[in-house]
């Protein structure tokens, strides 16, 4: 039997948005400052970060969070 190699797709949106919030918080911003920088909702973010209702982003979200965050994108994919 092949062994699974790759994290499914719930644990890896659970890293990325524990990451999300971690990031943000050493960065000092509040949600509703992020998600203004990065010109998404309040909601949607918040959404994120608590892993409810919203399961998806873009990479292109992810990207404009990274250079908000100053953290290298991949720091965000880190268990």
């Amino acid at each position: 039997m092949k062994e699974n190699k790759y994290i499914s797709k719930d644990e890896l949106y659970i890293i990325v948005c524990d990451n999300i919030k971690k990031y943000r918080n050493e960065c000092g911003l509040t949600q509703l400052q992020l998600s203004e920088e990065i010109e998404i909702s309040h909601e949607y973010l918040r959404q994120l970060e608590s892993q409810k209702g919203q399961k998806d982003f873009t990479f292109y979200t992810l990207y404009k969070i990274s250079m908000a965050l100053k953290t290298p994108i991949d720091a965000f994919l880190k268990p």
